[in-house]
């Protein structure tokens, strides 16, 4: 019955009085305010753009961090020993468990020790996933990452070994094999140092490594900012600069190569830029005698440094 206190819920106990009470402290009021504009998809915390755009940048600094902290890995026992001979700052020794042990695995194991680098036995298969090809019989060596010399430090090197300077520079070379077959050739012929562009060239990475057999430990590899500049300053410092060229003024027959001398290397396809070839004092070619067009850059460099080389040896 309405009014009657004793039913039940009929009489409203103390301090339960809904609606307003003393104070909201400005909740009300803060609510009622605007938020704002919109922030765009990419920033709403839960927003499927925003969860893209999180991994994207996490992905991209991933990448990051991978290309400034990179490392090269020497692949082979003739490059491994060979760099370990020259002191290259080696940082790791990987060697396959099961390896078969000669004479330059034990020297090199030997040297790592000595030189307190770490010697890691590793499975075969880990050696196989760095290599991708398997060409690393069994031993690995991880470097940091290559220190070029300056143009300049390399003409003064080349000027006081006590014979005439013999440099190559080579102008769009883009395989690194090229670069590193052509670093062993000038390192077997005599000569004293390697001039690349540093860009739009084969740079000193761990194929070059191997490809050189190691000959890149001994002989410094300059880069140059702009090549056709650095050329031009070796030429005002008294050196010929001679370029190689399937398409040559004459041909190394007639190369005197008796003095201080820059090869200019062009690739089998490009061969030399335009304003490389006007920087050179002369163009040379080397004959055919069968049906050959060209020869690969690198056998080509070879065949002019033995013909330099011959002409410097004592008769």
């Amino acid at each position: 019955m309405a009014g009657n206190s004793r039913r039940r819920g009929a009489v409203r106990k103390p301090g339960t009085k809904k609606g307003p009470t003393v104070g909201s402290g400005g909740v009300r009021r803060r609510g009622l305010e605007g938020r704002g504009a919109t922030p765009p998809a990419h920033m709403r915390p839960n927003h499927p753009a925003a969860k893209r755009a999180a991994k994207a940048a996490k992905s991209q600094g991933r990448r990051q961090g991978k290309k400034t902290d990179d490392t090269e890995v020497v692949l082979g026992r003739n490059p491994v020993l060979e760099c370990l001979r020259a002191d290259v700052p080696a940082t790791a020794l990987y060697v396959a468990l099961g390896a078969d042990a000669d004479e330059r695995l034990t020297e090199a194991v030997q040297i790592a020790a000595d030189a307190g680098i770490s010697i890691l036995e590793v499975p075969r298969h880990d050696l196989d996933r760095i290599a991708t090809n398997g060409l690393h019989q069994s031993v690995a060596l991880q470097v940091p990452p290559y220190s070029y010399a300056h143009p300049d430090d390399l003409l003064a090197s080349a000027r006081a070994a006590g014979s005439p300077a013999l440099l190559v520079a080579l102008d769009n070379i883009s395989d690194p094999r090229n670069l590193g077959a052509i670093v062993r050739s000038v390192a077997a012929f005599g000569g004293h140092g390697v001039l690349i562009p540093q860009r739009r060239s084969a740079s000193v990475t761990a194929v070059a490594w191997r490809t050189s057999a190691g000959a890149a430990a001994r002989l410094p590899v300059a880069r140059a900012t702009n090549l056709t500049r650095t050329l031009k300053s070796w030429a005002d410092a008294g050196l010929q600069i001679v370029g190689l060229d399937a398409d040559g003024d004459t041909t190394v027959d007639e190369l005197d190569g008796s003095g201080p001398i820059v090869v200019v290397v062009g690739s089998e396809g490009k061969g030399l830029s335009r304003l490389v070839r006007e920087t050179c004092d002369a163009v040379v070619s080397i004959p055919m005698a069968g049906p050959t067009e060209s020869l690969n850059a690198s056998v080509a460099a070879g065949v002019v440094l033995a013909e330099i080389a011959r002409q410097r040896r004592p008769s």
